[in-house]
């Protein structure tokens, strides 16, 4: 993801995992438990993009469902 601050594209080399409908980001992990940059790296990615929803998702946990965080930006 290009980030263009003031007209001007900075090549800083932001990678987001999935862009969904150019709506929802998720970012995938395979980690024992979410920390706060974690979570800072999702609300980063959202507020360059000018998106407002993404999913954290963390595949190592026995169910899918405890795997999940949404993070939102400014709602």
């Amino acid at each position: 993801m290009p980030v263009i601050f003031e007209g001007i594209k900075i090549d800083c080399g932001y990678r987001i995992d999935l862009l969904i409908e150019d709506k929802l980001i998720l970012e995938l992990k395979s980690i024992k438990a979410f920390e706060e940059i974690h979570l800072a790296q999702v609300l980063t990615y959202l507020k360059l993009s000018n998106l407002k929803l993404g999913l954290l998702i963390n595949f190592n946990v026995p169910w899918l469902k405890d795997g999940i965080k949404r993070v939102a930006n400014g709602m």
